[in-house]
């Protein structure tokens, strides 16, 4: 489970719900009403009405922690390690001449095309992200950029554009009323 501030769930966090949950068992088996129960445990009474669910169809074993949520990763160790040291021989050694960047794209085709196995880009994102990968910037610029003109481009560009042809039309304001029963 993800949080809005994007942490994954800790051992922690997962183990004091479990304990909420059975907090919650312990009150069912002494026939305790779902709103009292949900105040009595600050929970949500949806909440409850699910955990008695499951506590009446498979008991309390039920409503026990089943550890962290999400997939677990294809590739273990030992195969991200084979895909660091593919990274470290750069694109141009699997197949891409053209530039010497690895983008999410290149790195899911490397892994299909070496493993075997289907990866989403922002499912190769995170996975980098988790081997210490990071997005970053060339260490030195292209050989093709040509500095000269980059410069002749922006001086010609920021002295002919104004602000108002920069700045998107809108719509022009004009008195109106969103109301049926009261006239503009």
């Amino acid at each position: 489970m993800r949080y809005p501030d994007g942490d994954a769930q800790t051992a922690e966090q997962r183990k004091r719900r479990e304990e909420v949950r059975m907090q919650a068992v312990d009150l069912f088996e002494e026939d305790g009403e779902v709103p009292c129960i949900a105040r009595e445990l600050r929970v949500s009474e949806k909440s409850v009405y699910q955990w008695r669910r499951s506590w009446r169809t498979n008991g309390r074993e039920a409503l026990r922690s089943k550890g962290p949520s999400g997939y677990d990763c294809h590739l273990g160790p030992h195969l991200q390690a084979k895909l660091a040291t593919w990274l470290e021989e750069g694109p141009a050694a699997h197949g891409w001449a053209d530039d010497q960047v690895w983008t999410a794209a290149r790195v899911r085709t490397l892994i299909g095309r070496r493993f075997h196995l289907s990866y989403s880009v922002s499912g190769v994102t995170r996975l980098l992200h988790r081997m210490g990968y990071s997005v970053q910037m060339p260490a030195r610029p292209a050989t093709e950029r040509d500095e000269d003109a980059i410069t002749a481009w922006r001086e010609v560009t920021w002295r002919e554009v104004t602000w108002q042809e920069v700045k998107a039309c809108g719509r022009r304001p004009a008195p109106s009323s969103a109301s049926r029963t009261k006239q503009a």
